[in-house]
């Protein structure tokens, strides 16, 4: 287990750094539990100076974490609240996530509201530098109720990508055209232009389609945005357009577009 007494001297030396536990900290931050009787805790990751560990939808270059819930008790399901990430540019390729210090806030719906909830997680992710390092985490902590606020959670919570309807979204249409080994999608979204660049970050339902990095241009109101999906099979496949997500990520945060209709 990495305990989260792991100290930042060590966080303080990033050129030093051979091991995971000298450039990674970790926390199960606790929370509280909400009106409707789910829990929010949140993962806290502490990172040395100039490393980054990546958002669900990395890039080509970077490494998706993933989460193991299992030895939790009296857990029915868990959801992630994820805060707007950064896009880093180095050697010519993008990706995505976060440097120094992430909180990943948790929403646990509990089996029984009225027993104690025991969270617990194994998460896999990477973290780099001038090097990448695979990371393992073990982390678990009993979730309390009623708990008790916690300013570091609520600002991550604020900090995630806003709906459509918030961004001011008007319009989504998407044109799907088979490719030699796969798909390629053009997304026409209609919202107003923020004065920032615009990077667009594809999701699909089915994790095993490999997404290629958007281009992405400015026509006016609209942002244009192509990417090419690969699945493990090579080939043109049959799409589940409302389970596509696209992620419109700027200077001032990100905008979550979901579904991907065709033009009417």
């Amino acid at each position: 287990m990495l305990k989260a007494a792991t100290t930042l001297a060590l966080l303080a030396a990033p050129a030093l750094a051979t091991t995971q536990d000298d450039v990674l900290a970790a926390q199960l931050r606790p929370g509280w539990q909400t009106e409707n009787g789910s829990r929010m805790a949140a993962i806290e990751l502490r990172l040395a100076p100039g490393w980054k560990t990546y958002w669900r939808s990395p890039g080509d270059a970077g490494i998706p974490p993933s989460f193991d819930w299992s030895g939790s008790e009296n857990v029915k399901s868990v959801r992630l609240h994820w805060p707007a990430p950064e896009v880093f540019e180095a050697n010519g390729m993008q990706t995505i996530g976060y440097h120094e210090r992430l909180v990943l806030p948790v929403e646990v719906t509990p089996r029984d509201p009225s027993r104690p909830v025991r969270l617990s997680v194994v998460m896999a992710l990477g973290v780099c530098d001038e090097i990448c390092l695979p990371a393992t985490l073990e982390l678990t902590s009993d979730l309390a109720a009623p708990g008790a606020p916690d300013a570091s959670i609520k600002a991550a919570l604020q900090a995630r990508a806003h709906t459509a309807g918030e961004a001011g979204v008007t319009g989504v249409a998407c044109q799907v055209d088979p490719i030699t080994d796969g798909l390629r999608v053009t997304a026409r979204v209609r919202l107003p232009d923020p004065g920032h660049p615009e990077v667009v970050a594809f999701e699909t339902a089915d994790r095993a389609v490999w997404v290629s990095e958007a281009v992405t241009q400015r026509e006016g109101g609209e942002l244009v945005s192509m990417t090419e999906l690969v699945p493990p099979n090579g080939a043109p496949f049959a799409l589940d357009r409302s389970g596509i997500t696209m992620t419109i990520l700027t200077a001032g945060g990100a905008v979550e577009v979901k579904g991907c209709p065709a033009a009417p």
